[in-house]
């Protein structure tokens, strides 16, 4: 006599798997194809449709969350280069004392030997990070990039251009670190004959 929870006589509970797809391979079972139509065990039209509605809403739900994760994904990336962008910006806006420093010692002949070693290291390393200098002489004002300190008036020039730069400016990208500081030139109104 065996003792078992389930009585005299009886092995254990009997666990009959009635899924027309194995759930390991995921292929039709062999007894579920052999299966006449309306053969008992098989779902009635109703049921399969609602099933079929059930798929199609899951599927959707699917489609809509691996479109929400693939948004979130690109505004993280979006988000991650805006920051990396601020911190560059940030440092480079922190160097530019030191470039005004450079430029002002390059106007006076003192960069030479060793120092002019390390002032053109940095200029460079500088271009690679993207630091573009601008302002010159001659260049077409333009108040998103120029702050105007002085104005005159000549008839050498056909548009307001820079006339004189006091400090260059400086961008990375499109972004504007500081503006060129310059004076501006803007053609000189012609003289109004006499009317007598």
């Amino acid at each position: 006599m065996t003792d078992s929870p389930y009585g005299e006589g009886e092995e254990g509970p009997v666990v009959r798997d009635k899924r027309r797809l194995d759930p390991t391979t995921g292929e039709v079972r062999p007894e579920a194809a052999a299966a006449p139509a309306g053969a008992p065990g098989e779902a009635p039209a109703a049921e399969t449709d609602l099933q079929l509605d059930a798929v199609a809403e899951l599927t959707a739900d699917l489609q809509r969350v691996q479109a929400e994760f693939a948004n979130y994904r690109r505004r993280v990336e979006r988000d991650r280069q805006a920051v990396a962008e601020q911190a560059l910006g940030s440092v480079l806006l922190g160097l530019l004392p030191v470039l005004d420093d450079v430029d002002r010692a390059r106007a006076h002949g003192e960069v030479e030997g060793g120092f002019k070693l390390v002032a053109d290291g940095l200029d460079t390393t500088l271009a690679k990070l993207g630091l573009q200098r601008f302002g010159e002489v001659g260049e077409p004002f333009d108040p998103n990039l120029h702050e105007a300190l002085t104005h005159t008036l000549s008839s050498d020039v056909d548009e307001p251009v820079c006339a004189e730069i006091y400090q260059p400016g400086y961008r990375v990208g499109e972004r504007v670190l500081r503006p060129a500081r310059v004076a501006v030139a803007e053609p000189a109104e012609p003289e109004a004959p006499d009317v007598e």
